[in-house]
């Protein structure tokens, strides 16, 4: 008869390869030698073990039951080298403070080694895990012009294909110096239907003036605006762009400084635009690059599915709020 081959328990634990004995065998060598009768250099030769570890499991069942035939953890009862705890928190305070792992252990005096083991522990090796990941920040405006989002993307010029399409370098780029390009952006919260003008830069009468031209393009599209969100640049901040908002009558907000999420549809946006205009194709130029633009954003606006709107164009979600 062919045996059944062995089915392991729910809960059997993981023993290592060179583990001669495990709960049920223990269990074995009790019966055998407390209720069978058998001798313990008998039992302890059936079971492939020594007589000393037959013993120990013995001496483990007078003094616990059957719960002393279960393993325990390796961990030693006592650790003279371990680190006094006083000495681990000062580690995590300093840690705390933004103190590096070498200017931990120059201040403490102490290896740098035992730092970086105590900080490794504490799960706190790398800067970023000082400061926790920011909970999601979601919000959507209930109208079409609640909240144009702002931004500015900086392209470089060129008169061939770069590293980034190519993905070879030659050396010192022939294109560096050729200057830059911007590309302010500009998105509503509710509908994301977007404006987008390549400029030649980013100064504060360029972005005044980009504004009030993106405020009449939606109005076009039948969007009374009623505020803008930007970062702090220096173009808006500027009095020619305070003097823009003030003509058209819409309230600006401003980003948290330092904080890009804050600004998040204009950069996930951003995102967009370079993976799928600016990166897209290899272009001979980037004048090239920006004949293209007009015909992207109006397949963006008016038959590419987004995601955050469940598959729709933004622009069939702008038409639904008439």
């Amino acid at each position: 008869m062919v045996p059944k081959p062995h089915q392991p328990e729910r809960n059997q634990m993981n023993l290592h390869s060179g583990a001669r004995t495990c709960p049920r065998s223990r269990e074995l060598l009790v019966r055998r030698v407390r209720i069978e009768g058998w001798s313990v250099t008998a039992t302890a030769r059936s079971l492939g073990i020594s007589r000393q570890t037959a013993y120990k499991w013995l001496r483990r069942y007078d003094a616990e039951g059957r719960r002393g035939l279960s393993d325990r953890s390796s961990r030693p009862h006592r650790s003279p080298r371990q680190l006094p705890k006083d000495r681990v928190d000062a580690i995590l305070d300093l840690r705390q403070s933004r103190m590096s792992e070498r200017q931990i252990a120059k201040r403490l005096r102490m290896p740098q080694r035992t730092v970086s083991r105590v900080l490794h522990r504490a799960g706190l090796s790398r800067r970023r895990d000082l400061e926790p990941a920011q909970p999601p920040n979601r919000y959507e405006h209930a109208e079409p012009g609640g909240l144009l989002h702002l931004d500015i993307k900086k392209l470089g010029r060129f008169g061939r294909p770069g590293h980034r399409v190519t993905g070879t370098r030659l050396g010192r780029d022939p294109d560096r110096g050729r200057g830059w390009e911007f590309v302010h952006v500009c998105i509503d919260d509710y509908s994301r239907v977007a404006y987008v003008e390549v400029l030649n830069d980013e100064t504060k009468g360029t972005c005044a003036a980009f504004l009030r031209r993106a405020v009449s393009w939606f109005e076009q599209q039948g969007i009374r605006v009623e505020r803008i969100l930007t970062d702090n640049g220096g173009g808006y901040r500027s009095h020619p762009f305070r003097d823009a908002v003030r003509e058209l009558a819409i309230r600006h907000v401003f980003t948290k400084p330092y904080t890009p999420r804050t600004n998040g549809k204009a950069e996930r946006f951003i995102q967009t635009l370079l993976r799928e205009w600016a990166y897209e194709r290899p272009y001979r130029r980037s004048s090239d690059r920006r004949r293209r633009l007009p015909g992207y954003i109006r397949h963006y606006n008016e038959k590419r599915e987004h995601g955050s709107l469940g598959g729709i164009p933004p622009i069939t979600r702008l038409r639904k709020n008439p």
